[in-house]
C-alpha cells in the first residue's frame, strides 16, 4: 500500500538563467524601405550601441542566500553514509556564472561543496569551517611559492576585477585538492533545483521546507571516519582544466580557493544511535516467530519447549505464562502466603469473555472479582486488582469523588421524591411546587405526572362530594425503576449530574493514570530494545471502571440506582474502547520523540486512541481495532542525500505513477560489492576511500543508469536516487 507523501517536491536539473553574469552589447540598426526596397538617400541612419553588465555573486555571498545546510552546523551524529548538502533560497545561484567544462551542451555549476577532515586544510586545520580573509588580489595571485589561484578573465574594462576587495579563502594542499574536488564532467550531477509545493513545515535539523524554488548543491565525499569535518562552498571559476589528475601546473603545492560559505559537523558513529539497526532489531523476532513480539514471559530457554506431559505442573505454568500471566505474591483471607496469577489489560491472546450478569457482575468488591482455579488451588487476581486500582484512583481524586458522591445523593433524593409522589398522588394536585424544580424533572413530570394529575382531577369532578384522599403503599426504589417514566427521569438526572465524571472515566478507560507495573507486571516482558504487540482485555478495563464508579455507594438505594449512575457516567466510554496496542522500549523513543506509526487493517487506517511516552524510552500506543499491518517511520528531517546503512542506494521509481516512490530494490544488489567497495576513488594518505567516483573507472552514474536500462542520468534523476528516505520498518503477518 502506498501512503500519501508528506511533501510535494519536484526535482529539476537546473534553473536556467536568461543570461549568465557578464557584459552584454546591444546593437540597434535601422533601415528604411519602400515596398521592401531599401531607400538610400546618402544619409545612413545612426547605429545605436549599448553595453550592460549582469552582476552575480563571485567573491562574497549574501547570507540570506543560504536556506539550510545538512548536517546542521555544529551537529554531532551518525553521518557515515551522508553526503552533506547546502540549500539556496536563490534558486539560480549555482548557474549564474559561466564555467566551461566537457559538457558543453549543459550549463555547469560554478560552485562545489568540498568536505575536509581535520589536518587536510592549512587554513582550517581542525576542520571547524575556518578560513582566512584575504584580498581578491591575494586570491588571484598568491605571493607564496607553489600556491596558485584562479585564472579569471578581466581583459574587458567593464569586467575589471577589484583586487582590493576582501574575500574568505582557504589554501588546500594540491594532493588533497585533486583527491576531493569533483571533475568537470561530475559537477553536472551535484547540483539541481527543487520545487517545493507544500505549506511551510518545520523539520528536524533546522531546515524549514516552504513553498518555492530552491537550488541544492551536494558534496561528493562521505565522512566515513569519526571526527570533525569542515564543509566549504567554493568557487571553481578559473580552474577549468585543473580539476582532474595531472591538471595542476607542475610544482603546485597548494591551491587557493574562495570559500563563500562554511560550517562544520562531527561524525560520531559510535557515540550516537544507529536507527536502522535498532529498527531491525526491534522487528527481528517477527522473522523467526511472530509470537516473539507478544507481551508475555518466555519461561523456556531459546530453542527449547516446555514439557508436554499432560497435567504436569511445568506445562501448566508454561501455559499460564504463554497466556500473558505473571506469578505474584498473594495472601489468602486465612493468612496463608502463596502466589496467584496476574495479567494486566494487555494480553498476547484474545481474552475470553467474562460473564457480566448475575451472579458474577457487576463487581462490587475486589473479592467478587477473584477467580479461583480449584484444580491447582490458585487464584487469578487480575480483575480483583483492576477493581481495587480503579477504586483507589477514584478515591485519590477529590474532584471525582465529590462529583460521584453528589450525583448519588441527588439521584437518591429524586428517587425518594418520586416514590413519595407515587404513594401520595394528591400531593401533586394540592401542592404542584412539591415537584422538584430541575429542568429534567419538570420535563418528565410534564409528560408523565401531568397525565396522572389530569386523571385525578377528572375523577374528583365526577364525584360529589369528593372522597377522602387515599394513601397507597410507598414503592421501593427497585419498584420505582420498573416504571419507564420514572426510570427515564432518573437516567436524565444521572447524566446531568456527572458532567466531568464521564470524561474522567473515559480517560481511565484509556488506562491513563494506571501505574506501569499494572500494565507490564514483570520488566522481563518488555526488555530494553524491544517491541511488543498486544490485545486489550475489555473485562479488565470493565473491572477498572467498576471500581471507580463504586465510589460513594453506601445504601441499598445507591446500589439499586447504581446502573443508572454508571450508564450516565460511562455514556462515552464505548466510543473510546481500545482493542489493541503496542509497547516500545528503545532508545529510538528518546531520539525520535515524534515519529510516524501507521496501523492499518485490510488497507484501511486503524484509529489511534492514545500515544504516550510512559518513560523517556518507553512508548505506548492504543488503537480502536486490531491492525494487520504496522509501519514505523523515521521522523522527517528535511531532504538529505546519501546511502542506506547497508552502504547501498535504496532505489526509487524514475517513471510512471510511482515516480519518486521507493521501489523496494537496492543498488548494488545485495550480495555484490556495495557503494563503498565499488564506486569510490582510491583513498589518499592511507585513509579509507570516501570520495564518490561519478564518471571515472568506477563511475557510479553510468552503473546506476544501467540499473534502470538508461544510458545516462540527469542531475534531477541522480538526486532523486540519492535522497535518503526516512527509515521504515513494516510488521505484518506472512501471507500463505
Amino acid at each position: 500500500m502506498t501512503t500519501a507523501p508528506d511533501l510535494d517536491v519536484t526535482f529539476y536539473d537546473r534553473l536556467q538563467p536568461h543570461a549568465v553574469a557578464g557584459v552584454y552589447t546591444i546593437t540597434v540598426e535601422q533601415e528604411l524601405t519602400v515596398d521592401g526596397v531599401p531607400v538610400d538617400d546618402g544619409e545612413p541612419l545612426p547605429v545605436v550601441v549599448d553595453r550592460y553588465q549582469i552582476h552575480a555573486a563571485q567573491f562574497t555571498l549574501d547570507p540570506s542566500s543560504v536556506q539550510a545546510v545538512f548536517p546542521s552546523a555544529g551537529a554531532a551524529g551518525r553521518y557515515t553514509q551522508v553526503l552533506p548538502h547546502i540549500t539556496f533560497n536563490r534558486a539560480v545561484l549555482p548557474w549564474e556564472r559561466k564555467l566551461l567544462g566537457t559538457r558543453q551542451e549543459a550549463l555547469q555549476p560554478w560552485l562545489a561543496l568540498l568536505v575536509f577532515a581535520a589536518g587536510e586544510v592549512d587554513d582550517d586545520p581542525a576542520a571547524l569551517g575556518q578560513f582566512t580573509t584575504r584580498t581578491v588580489g591575494e586570491l588571484r595571485s598568491p605571493a607564496e611559492t607553489g600556491t596558485i589561484g584562479p585564472v579569471l578573465y578581466d581583459g574587458d574594462e567593464d569586467l575589471a576585477i577589484d583586487d582590493t576587495g576582501e574575500c574568505r579563502t582557504i589554501d588546500v594542499p594540491a594532493a588533497v585538492f585533486t583527491a576531493v574536488v569533483p571533475r568537470e564532467d561530475e559537477m553536472f550531477y551535484l547540483a539541481h533545483m527543487r520545487d517545493v509545493g507544500t505549506a511551510a513545515q518545520r523539520r528536524d535539523n533546522g531546515e524549514i521546507l516552504t513553498e518555492g524554488q530552491f537550488a541544492v548543491l551536494a558534496a561528493n565525499r562521505f565522512p566515513r571516519t569519526p571526527g570533525s569535518y569542515g564543509v566549504h562552498l567554493v568557487s571553481l571559476e578559473g580552474y577549468q582544466g585543473r580539476l582532474g589528475p595531472g591538471g595542476l601546473p607542475e610544482n603546485t603545492r597548494r591551491v587557493r580557493l574562495c570559500s563563500l560559505w562554511s560550517w562544520s559537523f562531527t561524525n560520531d558513529p559510535d557515540g550516537s544511535l544507529n536507527p536502522a539497526a535498532l529498527l531491525r532489531n526491534l522487528a527481528a523476532p517477527s522473522r523467526t516467530d511472530p509470537e516473539d513480539l507478544a507481551l508475555r514471559l518466555n519461561p523456556a530457554p531459546a530453542g527449547q519447549a516446555a514439557p508436554q506431559s499432560a497435567g504436569s505442573e511445568a506445562q501448566y505454568a508454561a501455559r499460564q505464562l504463554h497466556h500473558g500471566y505473571t506469578a505474584v505474591p498473594f495472601r489468602t483471607l486465612s493468612g496463608e502466603d502463596t502466589y496467584a496469577w496476574y495479567r494486566g489489560p494487555f494480553t498476547p491472546l484474545t481474552a475470553p469473555e467474562v460473564p457480566t450478569g448475575p451472579p458474577t457482575g457487576p463487581h462490587t468488591t475486589a473479592d467478587h472479582a477473584l477467580i479461583y482455579d480449584p484444580q491447582h488451588g490458585l487464584f487469578d487476581v487480575s480483575y480483583a486488582a483492576a477493581w481495587t486500582l480503579g477504586r483507589t484512583l477514584a478515591l485519590a481524586d477529590p474532584d471525582y469523588t465529590g462529583e460521584a458522591t453528589a450525583a448519588r445523593r441527588e439521584l437518591s433524593n429524586r428517587a425518594a421524591t418520586l416514590a413519595a409522589l407515587a404513594a401520595d398522588p394528591m400531593r401533586a394536585l394540592a401542592d404542584p411546587e412539591a415537584l422538584p424544580a430541575t429542568n429534567a424533572l419538570r420535563t418528565v413530570a410534564g409528560h408523565g405526572f401531568r397525565g396522572l394529575v389530569r386523571a385525578l382531577k377528572e375523577d374528583l369532578r365526577a364525584e360529589d362530594p369528593p372522597p377522602p384522599a387515599i394513601r397507597s403503599v410507598r414503592p421501593s426504589t427497585r419498584d420505582l425503576l420498573g416504571d419507564d417514566r420514572a426510570r427515564r427521569l432518573l437516567a436524565v438526572l444521572a447524566e446531568e449530574s456527572t458532567p466531568t465524571m464521564s470524561q474522567w472515566l473515559e480517560r481511565l478507560g484509556l488506562l491513563r493514570g494506571v501505574p506501569f507495573n499494572h500494565l507490564v507486571p514483570d520488566p522481563r516482558m518488555l526488555p530494553a530494545e524491544s517491541l511488543r504487540a498486544f490485545r486489550v482485555d475489555p473485562a479488565w478495563i470493565r473491572a477498572l471502571v467498576q471500581g471507580a464508579t463504586d465510589v460513594g455507594a453506601h445504601t441499598s438505594a445507591d446500589r439499586v440506582l447504581d446502573p443508572l449512575l454508571v450508564a450516565g457516567a460511562t455514556r462515552t466510554l464505548a466510543d473510546h474502547q481500545p482493542a489493541a496496542g503496542m509497547l516500545m522500549n528503545s532508545e529510538l523513543v528518546a531520539a525520535w520523540p515524534d515519529f510516524d506509526i501507521l496501523a492499518t487493517r485490510a488497507g484501511q487506517p486503524v484509529g489511534e486512541l492514545r500515544r504516550d511516552h510512559l518513560a523517556p524510552t518507553v512508548l505506548l500506543v492504543l488503537w480502536d481495532g486490531v491492525p494487520d499491518r504496522l509501519s514505523i517511520r523515521e521522523p522527517g528531517q528535511g531532504i538529505h542525500f546519501g546511502i542506506n546503512d547497508q552502504n547501498r542506494i535504496s532505489l526509487r521509481h524514475l517513471t510512471g505513477s510511482q515516480l519518486g516512490y521507493p521501489s523496494n530494490e537496492e543498488f548494488p544488489a545485495p550480495g555484490t560489492r556495495d557503494i563503498f567497495a565499488g564506486h569510490l576513488r582510491p583513498g589518499q594518505g592511507g585513509r579509507d576511500p570516501d570520495v564518490l567516483d561519478l564518471r571515472g573507472p568506477a563511475g557510479l552514474v553510468p552503473a546506476l543508469a544501467g540499473a534502470f536500462g538508461l544510458q545516462d542520468l540527469t542531475p534531477a534523476q541522480f538526486a532523486l536516487e540519492l535522497v535518503n528516505a526516512p527509515l521504515e520498518q513494516i510488521l505484518q503477518p506472512e501471507t500463505v
